[in-house]
């Protein structure tokens, strides 16, 4: 089973680049404050870093 990562969203996407909003959402964020989790895999640690201002990671699993 792969480990889950817990994302939050921290920052807004207006006035940023589209791509940075559109990897948001590719990561399941909508809204500030909103806290997805997923999976561990080197594609979603690269999403996580490209928007790194504007999440934090809350918790591992």
């Amino acid at each position: 089973m792969a480990k889950k990562i817990r994302v939050k969203q921290i920052g807004s996407p207006i006035r940023r680049e589209a791509s940075q909003g559109q990897t948001l959402r590719g990561l399941g964020l909508r809204r500030l404050g909103h806290t997805v989790e997923v999976e561990d895999t080197p594609s979603t640690r690269g999403m996580i870093r490209k928007v790194a201002h504007m999440v934090e990671i809350v918790g591992e699993g």
